[in-house]
């Protein structure tokens, strides 16, 4: 081979190598920031990974909210409609937070299921549901009519 070539061909071996390796971190950056949803339906059936941060959300149940008397921390419980989880949170509560409506928490499941969550976000209007719990939300809704479509209801 002649030695131009051969001096070509090292440079786009090392270009294409160099690419490789780049690609490689940034998929592993995004891979290790990456928070995927679910729901109180996937947490508590054990689809969700523990110890591994994540958003969850759904509505608050109604009588749920425990507040501490010494602390800012509080526990809920959060529903899909199907399912619900249990959700401790240490800090400050968003002025829209209230029970009856949607909310995305983001933090750890513990080994018992208990979201510990290091942030919570509420709905901004009376209409605003986040995506992700409206279409959960739907998708417990048309299970429903299914079972009792066909059982005969």
């Amino acid at each position: 081979m002649h030695p131009q070539r051969k001096k070509r061909l090292g440079l786009i071996l090392l270009v294409i190598a160099g690419v490789g390796v780049a690609v490689a971190l940034a998929l592993s950056a995004l891979q290790q920031n990456i928070n995927l949803f679910y729901t109180p339906t996937d947490i508590a059936s054990g689809v969700a990974p523990v110890d591994t941060r994540i958003r969850a959300g759904g509505m608050v149940v109604d009588g749920s909210l425990e507040r501490s008397q010494d602390s800012l921390d509080v526990r809920f419980a959060v529903s899909d409609g199907n399912q619900q989880i249990m959700i401790a949170y240490s800090g400050i509560l968003p002025d829209l937070f209230r029970e009856g409506q949607g909310i995305v928490a983001l933090g750890r499941l513990n080994e018992d299921r208990m979201l510990v969550a290091d942030e919570v976000l509420a709905k901004h209007d009376e209409e605003y549901m986040p995506p992700e719990v409206a279409q959960a939300m739907e998708k417990v809704n048309q299970m429903k009519q299914d079972a009792n479509a066909a059982s005969g209801y």
